[in-house]
C-alpha cells in the first residue's frame, strides 16, 4: 500500500514556489554564493529542486525534511551555490525544531551547535588561517541560528500554552467552588424553609382537627384565629425566602434574619398553640450563625413539641457561648 503524506500548508506551497522560482532566477543571472565549485552552476538546480520540495514537509514531516535537506546543502557545496537553496535550508532548521516532536527540538540546536564547532575546529587545523574561523561562522548562522530560534520561539509558545491550561484549570475550579457554593446555599434554605414552615403547618393541622372534632363554636373560632395566624406567618416566612432567591441581582440590601431576640414571640406563638413553655433566654454575645442556629433549633425543638410530646411543661434555655444550651 502507498503511503499517503498530508497535505501541505497553503503557505508552506507559495514558499516553495517563491524558494524555487527566486532561486532559478539567481541561477539564471548567474548570481552564485562562489565564484566556483567542483560541479558546474547546472548541477545547482537540483539542490535548489531539493529544498524548495522539501519546504512542503516543513511542517507535516520537519524532521524527515531536515535530514534530507542537509544532504541537499551538503550537495550544493560543491557547486557555486545559491543563496535561495541556503535560505530554504535555515527555514527547514527552524521548523524542525518549532514543529518537531520534544525530543528533536532538544537535540537539534545541540547537534547544530556541535557540527559547527566541528567545522570551525576543522578548518583551523586544515587551513591554520583566521579565516576558518569565518567558515565556522557561516555553518553556525546556516544551522545553529535558526534551529536557536526555533527553539526560543518553541518555549514561548509552551509557555503561553501552559499559562492558558493555568487558566482554564483556574477558571474551571472557580465554577466547581461557585457550583458547591450554590448547592450548599440551596440545601441550607431548604433546611431553613423547612424548619419555618413545619412548625407553622403542625399547628395548622392541630387545630383544624380540633376544630372538626368539636361541636363548640367558640372553641372552632379559637382553632380557626390559631390557624390564620400560623398561615399567614408561614406565608410571610416564604415570602421572605423567595424574595432572597429572586434578588438574584443583588440589589436590594439583605433580608433581616431570625436572632435570639425573636424567641420570645416564637415561644408566644408556641404557647398559643397550645404549649406550656418556660423561656431561660441567657444574656451573651454570639456571632450571627451561632445566633441564627441557635434560633432554629429552638424552632424545631418547639415544632417537635408541639406534634410529638406528651401533655406537660416544656422547658428552653437559650444562653452565650460560655453556657450551655438545651430544650426539654
Amino acid at each position: 500500500m502507498a503511503v499517503r503524506l498530508p497535505r501541505p500548508h497553503r503557505f508552506d506551497v507559495f514558499l516553495a514556489a517563491g524558494g524555487l522560482a527566486g532561486g532559478i532566477v539567481l541561477w539564471a543571472l548567474r548570481l552564485h554564493t562562489s565564484g566556483s565549485g567542483v560541479l558546474g552552476a547546472d548541477w545547482g538546480l537540483i539542490p535548489l529542486a531539493v529544498t524548495a520540495g522539501l519546504e512542503l514537509l516543513r511542517r507535516t514531516r520537519p524532521q524527515l525534511a531536515l535530514i534530507l535537506g542537509t544532504f541537499a546543502i551538503t550537495f550544493d557545496m560543491f557547486t557555486p551555490g545559491n543563496v535561495a537553496t541556503i535560505l530554504m535550508f535555515t527555514d527547514l532548521a527552524y521548523t524542525a525544531v518549532l514543529y518537531g516532536s520534544p525530543a528533536a527540538a532538544r537535540r537539534i540546536p545541540v547537534t547544530t551547535g556541535l557540527v559547527s564547532l566541528g567545522v570551525t575546529l576543522g578548518f583551523l587545523v586544515w587551513w591554520r588561517e583566521p579565516q576558518a574561523i569565518l567558515v565556522g561562522l557561516g555553518c553556525a548562522v546556516v544551522s545553529f541560528g535558526p534551529a536557536a530560534t526555533g527553539a526560543l520561539v518553541r518555549n514561548h509558545h509552551e509557555a503561553a500554552e501552559t499559562a492558558r491550561l493555568r487558566a482554564e484549570q483556574t477558571a474551571l475550579l472557580a465554577e466547581m467552588d461557585r457550583t458547591q457554593a450554590v448547592t450548599a446555599e440551596r440545601a441550607r434554605m431548604a433546611r431553613e424553609l423547612h424548619d419555618m414552615v413545619a412548625g407553622h403547618l403542625s399547628a395548622i393541622a392541630i387545630h383544624s382537627t380540633a376544630a372538626l372534632s368539636l361541636d363548640d363554636p367558640d372553641t372552632s373560632r379559637a382553632s380557626l384565629s390559631v390557624i390564620r395566624e400560623n398561615s399567614v406567618a408561614g406565608l410571610t416566612e416564604m415570602r421572605r425566602l423567595i424574595g432572597i432567591l429572586r434578588d438574584s441581582g443583588g440589589e436590594s440590601g439583605p433580608m433581616p434574619t431570625p436572632t435570639l431576640d425573636g424567641l420570645g414571640a416564637l415561644v408566644a406563638g408556641a404557647r398559643a398553640n397550645g404549649l406550656d413553655i418556660t423561656l431561660d433566654a441567657g444574656q451573651g454575645s454570639v456571632p450571627a450563625p451561632v445566633e441564627l442556629a441557635a434560633y432554629r433549633i429552638v424552632q424545631e425543638s418547639l415544632t417537635n413539641a408541639l406534634k410529638h410530646a406528651a401533655p406537660g411543661p416544656s422547658w428552653s434555655c437559650c444562653a452565650g457561648r460560655a453556657t450551655p444550651c438545651g430544650s426539654r
